[in-house]
């Protein structure tokens, strides 16, 4: 019997990409744009850190989807160019990392055919620098509608993987009671599974302890959660069927992030990063080293 698999992805976008800084209804900076017109002070704290992924991953053999920020392409020169040609594959986390819906109403942040432009435009640059199709879509900080899918597919994307059902929040329009951990064809217009439409949704894991269940996916939870529930959540998960794995690559960058806007009144958000964050990623991939393969190989596996 075939096992399941893991797919491993990695979110390129750097501190200022998060929600208190940019992109959302409470940040600092009502975009990337105003950032860099406002901002002085070093910006690149990503390039590092991306470099040490990129060696972890080719010392471990592995091929991960890597969900860019589009805008990564004008400000980082030749990072997308430099990950595409080590093979992994390169997807799109959104053209600027805007939240799309407001985390708190869930109503729509940007209307829809400006969010149709908006990753039309963000596809097309991740294609002309990596020089390959660019299948995948993650939202950016998760924040995602059935809607949104609907425009996904019509412009050309294959799959998302940004739903994810727990008991810490909701980050969608709707209740996720249908929703598990398994890959599955979402209906027109919502993210409930039962579609009939050649477009997948990458679901993220959960631990399923009684009632709750706590999410698993990595990212910062990698840093405040700790490999073990972790590692638990993925094989609970992956005993249901494929599932998947992220982290950012500044979750293991050794510098110290500027503290601005509502950054100041959350002094433990960048707790345990750097080396220990690396140590839990890698003793991650380790574990799970049998499973491991890339969103679209998982994407692709749905009959």
């Amino acid at each position: 019997m075939e096992k399941n698999r893991l797919a491993i992805s990695v979110d390129i976008e750097d501190w200022y990409h998060i929600p208190a800084v940019t992109g959302s209804s409470f940040s600092e900076f009502s975009d990337v744009e105003e950032f860099y017109e406002n901002w002085d002070g070093e910006y690149d704290f990503l390039t590092a850190p991306t470099h040490r992924t990129l060696e972890i991953l080719e010392e471990m053999n592995i091929k991960a989807t890597f969900f860019i920020v589009a805008e990564i392409v004008n400000h980082y020169p030749g990072l997308v160019e430099e990950i595409a040609s080590k093979g992994h594959e390169v997807a799109c986390h959104g053209l600027n990392h805007e939240c799309v819906i407001d985390p708190k109403t869930k109503e729509p942040r940007i209307k829809r055919e400006k969010f149709k432009n908006q990753v039309s435009k963000a596809k097309r640059i991740l294609e002309e620098a990596s020089e390959q199709e660019v299948n995948g879509y993650r939202a950016p900080n998760g924040y995602v509608a059935g809607w949104m899918l609907d425009i996904l597919e019509e412009v050309g994307f294959n799959y998302d993987s940004s739903v994810a059902r727990c008991s810490l929040y909701n980050k969608t329009d709707q209740d996720l009671n249908k929703i598990g951990t398994g890959p599955y064809i979402p209906k027109k217009g919502k993210l409930d599974p039962g579609g009939d439409r050649d477009f997948v949704e990458i679901p993220w894991p959960f631990w399923e302890i009684g009632p709750i269940r706590l999410p698993t996916a990595g990212g910062p939870l990698v840093r405040f959660l700790g490999r073990r529930i972790i590692g638990a959540g993925l094989k609970q998960s992956l005993k249901r069927d494929d599932s998947m794995f992220y982290f950012h690559p500044i979750d293991i960058s050794r510098k110290k992030f500027p503290k601005i806007g509502n950054m100041k009144k959350r002094p433990r958000y960048w707790i345990f990063k750097g080396e220990v964050a690396e140590k839990r990623i890698k003793n991650l991939l380790k574990t799970f080293e049998d499973y491991l393969a890339t969103c679209s190989d998982v994407a692709e596996n749905i009959d």
